[in-house]
């Protein structure tokens, strides 16, 4: 086990020398854009102790192959000349074994009536199925060069389909470079938040924790070697931006979860590396309220027993609640913030919220700010026609009905424009009921690429509108990049009103094939100092083959999609014979072609804002997060049909006039109206009536009256009184594990 140890001292080593050169460079305010990155996308708390443990495994059997390798004649993988027994205790040690073990899901009210934050117990014969911490689904086979973990383009020279892979920096300037911004006449910006917004609540692909290789210790942001984790973006001869092509720009690979690699088998699983979803699968509000029940009660207000989310204890945006600050991890947004003479030199910190990315621009910590609004609104209405509730029932009854908020936008209103009809009518029909058949769990195509259609649909102005829907001359708009981190400007400059009004009056971006992503978000992204900004086109790609994403074709065929084998082929499928000979130039086969720009380069199918390849991708994955989630709204065991009735009246307009000061708005959410042409009072916007949730039984929870009848039958008084003693003890522990679980995350 000489190799394990090791193992765990090499990746202990890394992750203590990034946590102290973080805190260093924020000290020193040199923080640079990967750094930025890195905050909002690297691990923490229980994601962060399931990677550990998979970097453990992985590093100890790259130890182990080096060690083979050295042996003339033979060619061995690490696993062979391991016992099953030894097998077992690097899975024990490392504590992958732990992250592995099967889930014994309780019969009990609770497991009944809500769901747990950690999605574990939906699927009650597989109760792991779309859980935080584990591994995103494949719908076709990874393809590492060497079959195991090794990313696409990470051997120099290395042939696909008899040409070298080209450059993703040189993908992104000759393809995808843009300073046109076409408008969408038919969407608003809203739809491209949106679209960011339920991403955030289904999909996390957390960063390793190092920004050093594990071999040896060199900082990946000094190097252009490609050792693990390290996966720099090589920047082409005559880049248009970065003249040095000595630098690079950094990357780093994504975590590894349990179970997968060389050890795969030993765990049920194929030998590939996989990547961790570090969320629930599930449409559940997790970005609200956490994945873990330790974040979970982080964010409650423990300080009384009405179900509420904890606020921010020193602003209010004119009255109204902002989310709380973290004060518990490595904070960044002090550096964006422009000092006032009301303000200490400390700055205004980061939000905290039920996801690590909150902070990454306005319009998400908006729609953060808005949503805590909503629960606790919600809660107080429960609260009030229900006074007999205890803290805990009100707490899960707001947050239930916060489930369905998104689902239910979601599908009625963002889905159906991205997909179109025909899409929405084959993977989408009408709900019948749960399939616990239905694997729920996010695909890595999906995650790594399909979804990400909405980068190329980003304006590069973020547009914040006064209360007549003008720009606001005291805090007019902003170029994105400044947008970034920037928690002080919802604090200073008017709260979250003139961005919401920003996102609902102004069109989204047009995705166009000769006009796909702004110069915002490919040259300038992240960017807080004079080092090399990121471009989120590089990343895009440069992450697919970290995942080893088959290519273009592989996913046409996925889909019953015709192939493309030469350029005229592929400018038939792709309407436009330039952009073929194009790609066809740099990836020398459409075989080679990353599926992320493949997706894009495809005409809107009708009535929707992707091609058919991506249609058919996303039409699938939201087809199975809705049939393979137990607590789906439709589902009949989940809300009366009163209140399933009542809550066909959600949208996001009216979320938006019960909790912001905002009081015109347009009737459909995700509609570009010129010139506010259509736009609406907040009258003329119908209300849930919450009246469905009236509860006519005096007991103080739905689950502790279910518990007393049983405890009736039975005569167990003794049972009841431990009942009640069990939750007072379990809150507490929680509230206690969510405390060390802060304080512990950055270790």
């Amino acid at each position: 086990m000489e190799c394990l140890q090791e193992a765990m001292q090499l990746v202990d080593s890394a992750y203590k020398y990034t946590r102290d050169i973080n805190k260093q460079k924020l000290l020193k305010k040199s923080v640079s854009p990967a750094n930025l990155m890195a905050f909002s996308r690297q691990p923490v708390a229980e994601t962060r102790t399931a990677s550990r443990a998979a970097e453990y495994m992985h590093v100890a059997m790259d130890l182990i192959q080096q060690r083979l390798l050295r042996r003339p004649k033979r060619s061995f993988n690490a696993t062979d000349l391991l016992t099953q027994a030894e097998l077992n205790t690097v899975a024990q040690i490392s504590g992958c074994a732990a992250q592995t073990l099967p889930k014994t899901c309780t019969s009990d009210c609770w497991t009944t009536q809500y769901r747990t934050f950690s999605g574990e117990c939906n699927n009650l014969k597989n109760p792991r199925l779309g859980a935080v911490n584990t591994p995103f689904a494949r719908w076709l086979p990874a393809q590492y060069e060497d079959n195991i973990s090794m990313p696409k383009g990470w051997t120099p020279g290395k042939l696909y389909s008899g040409f070298t892979l080209p450059l993703v920096r040189h993908i992104s300037n000759m393809i995808l470079n843009t300073t046109v911004i076409p408008a969408d006449l038919q969407d608003n910006h809203a739809f491209v938040d949106w679209g960011q917004w339920i991403d955030h609540d289904i999909d996390f692909t957390p960063q390793t924790a190092s920004v050093r290789t594990f071999s040896d210790g060199m900082d990946c942001e000094a190097s252009c070697a490609k050792k693990s984790p390290c996966f720099p973006i090589q920047v082409p001869p005559g880049d248009p931006r970065i003249n040095d092509t000595n630098i690079c720009i950094p990357f780093y690979r994504s975590s590894p979860v349990c179970g997968s690699g060389e050890l795969g088998s030993l765990f049920g699983e194929p030998n590939t590396r996989e990547q961790i979803n570090g969320l629930t699968t599930f449409i559940d509000a997790s970005m609200v309220y956490g994945s873990t029940p330790s974040m979970a009660l982080r964010l409650r207000n423990m300080s009384n027993d009405l179900g509420l989310l904890a606020v921010n204890q020193n602003y209010t945006d004119d009255g109204l609640a902002l989310p709380p600050f973290n004060y518990q991890s490595t904070n960044p947004c002090p550096l964006n913030h422009k000092i006032s003479k009301n303000l200490s030199s400390d700055g205004i910190p980061c939000f905290l919220a039920g996801d690590g990315r909150a902070n990454e621009h306005l319009a998400l910590m908006s729609l953060h700010a808005l949503f805590l609004r909503e629960h606790n609104r919600l809660a107080k209405v429960m609260k009030l026609i229900n006074p007999q509730w205890d803290g805990n029932t009100t707490y899960h009854e707001a947050r239930k009905i916060m489930g369905a908020i998104q689902q239910i936008i979601t599908y009625r209103d963002y889905v159906p424009r991205v997909i179109g009809t025909e899409a929405m009518q084959k993977y989408l029909p009408n709900y019948t009921s749960y399939n616990e058949s239905v694997d729920p769990r996010i695909s890595n195509v999906f995650a790594t690429a399909a979804f990400r259609f909405g980068h190329v649909t980003i304006q590069p102005i973020m547009q914040r509108l006064n209360d007549d829907y003008k720009e606001n001359i005291q805090y007019p708009n902003i170029l994105l990049h400044f947008s970034h981190f920037a928690t002080w400007r919802i604090i200073l400059e008017g709260g979250i009103g003139p961005v919401i009004r920003g996102f609902l009056a102004s069109s989204a971006k047009l995705q166009t094939q000769d006009h796909m992503m702004n110069t915002e978000l490919r040259d300038k992204l992240f960017q807080v100092t004079s080092a090399v900004a990121l471009d989120l086109a590089s990343l895009n790609l440069q992450r697919g083959r970290d995942h080893a994403l088959p290519g273009y074709n592989d996913w046409r065929e996925f889909c019953n999609l015709s192939r493309a084998h030469n350029v005229s082929e592929l400018a038939a499928i792709i309407n436009n014979t330039d952009l073929a000979q194009r790609l066809v130039s740099l990836y020398g086969s459409p075989d080679n072609i990353d599926v992320w720009l493949g997706g894009l380069s495809e005409p809107f199918v009708e009535n929707g804002r992707v091609g058919p390849l991506f249609a058919c991708l996303i039409g699938l994955q939201f087809a199975k997060l809705r049939d393979g989630d137990r607590f789906w709204w439709q589902n009949e065991s989940v809300f009366t049909p009163e209140q399933r009735e009542a809550l066909k009246n959600v949208s996001l307009s009216r979320i938006i006039c019960d909790n912001t000061h905002i009081q015109l708005v347009p009737p459909e959410a995700f509609t570009f109206y010129p010139n506010l042409e259509g736009f609406v009072n907040c009258s003329k916007i119908p209300e849930v009536n919450l009246s469905a949730w009236k509860d006519y039984n005096s007991d103080p929870s739905i689950c502790f009256r279910n518990f007393k009848a049983r405890a009736e039958i039975t005569s167990s008084a003794v049972a009841l009184s431990n009942y009640l003693t069990t939750t007072v003890i379990h809150s507490w522990f929680l509230y206690l594990a969510a405390t060390l679980s802060g304080t512990l995350a950055f270790t």
